[in-house]
């Protein structure tokens, strides 16, 4: 994923997260290919932004915090967590944060 996000006039809601991962691929990488598709289907969805070396960061924006939740609640994004938990990351953090201002070129 290399572009940027092409999100609307603020005020919008990023989930910023952030994460190291475990040796090999052991399905993530099929995983992550599948949750950007299906965040993308989701109501509220903006963009995504994903960038990867040692740490990794995805940044995914929503309209609401409600589109937020029902994003978290969603069964297969809840088992890709679990999975996640399990055998893909040795680290990681999510932070939500309000975009109040954006510009750029």
């Amino acid at each position: 994923m290399s572009e940027i996000a092409k999100t609307p006039e603020p005020p919008y809601y990023a989930v910023i997260f952030s994460s190291h991962r475990t040796e090999g691929d052991n399905g993530y990488g099929e995983m992550a290919d599948r949750m950007v598709e299906l965040a993308a289907s989701q109501p509220g969805f903006l963009g995504i932004e994903s960038v990867r070396e040692n740490l990794g960061i995805t940044v995914s924006y929503w309209e609401s915090l409600e589109s937020i939740t029902n994003w978290k609640k969603n069964a297969e994004h809840r088992e890709a967590q679990r999975l996640g938990h399990q055998k893909w990351y040795s680290s990681f953090r999510v932070r939500v944060a309000r975009v109040e201002r954006e510009y750029g070129i």
